[in-house]
């Protein structure tokens, strides 16, 4: 699935703010990337888009109950893989096509963060982009919730190239979870082997000490993958594949 937004959405100044001074706006990932040129966001837009597990790795996650199945931790390294081989190779192929690109995920500067009031963070937010390119909306997890669910990959670009904002068909960042329209649901949080998902939302350091400490030293041993994998609250819930409501 791909989807198109202007880089003056209102989201990313949002972003931005709450995530200052680190977070980046379209406009300054691209001047990271073209410093000899720097351009508004009125000239900018981003390209983004969805990958979506297969059936087969989702029935084998399914199955798990603490550990990822090799399937997933396997889609989780060479499907993340491909995923900064596309970046690089769309920003590559708009900049010689004269619409000058970057993938932010993939530029030197990119880090993982920590702001004081959400926690761990990033320069530049996939999931936050596709949902303003009208892919998702978010869940309980904090996973996106796509029209093809969310056991997914998202990857992002901007370029210098005059795009129409793909419309959303929502009314606000949750509007597809179960938990938050409906009050009902709540299936990745029972899935979560350490409890880092409640009503309360997601802990985000909970969660980021099992996948260190447990999952992904579990996926290097046995499968040899580098990644970091759990993904057990993506899979075994009402919004695996599809929108629940």
């Amino acid at each position: 699935m791909v989807g198109y937004v202007r880089a003056v959405h209102p989201l990313f100044r949002q972003l931005a703010a709450d995530l200052s001074p680190f977070y980046w706006t379209p406009e300054q990932a691209f001047q990271l990337a073209f410093p000899q040129a720097p351009v508004p966001a009125e000239e900018l837009s981003i390209i983004s888009w969805v990958l979506p597990q297969t059936a087969a790795t989702r029935a084998d996650q399914n199955r798990e109950t603490d550990l990822p199945a090799e399937r997933w931790a396997r889609s989780r390294d060479f499907g993340e893989r491909f995923n900064c081989a596309l970046r690089l190779h769309l920003a590559a192929a708009l900049t010689s096509a004269g619409y000058p690109a970057v993938a932010p995920e993939r530029l030197p500067e990119f880090a993982i963060q920590r702001s004081e009031r959400f926690g761990f963070a990033s320069n530049w937010s996939e999931r936050h982009t596709a949902h303003a390119a009208g892919l998702g909306t978010f869940g309980l997890s904090d996973g996106l919730i796509t029209p093809r669910g969310k056991a997914v990959r998202v990857g992002s670009v901007i370029a210098r190239i005059d795009l129409p904002g793909t419309p959303q068909a929502y009314a606000d960042h949750q509007a597809w979870c179960l938990w938050y329209a409906k009050g009902t649901c709540g299936v990745c949080a029972q899935r979560c082997p350490v409890d880092a998902i409640s009503d309360a939302g997601h802990d985000k350091d909970k969660c980021f000490e099992y996948i260190q400490q447990v999952t992904a030293p579990y996926a290097q041993k046995e499968f040899g993958t580098e990644a970091t994998p759990c993904g057990l609250c993506q899979v075994g819930i009402p919004c695996e594949a599809r929108i629940p409501l």
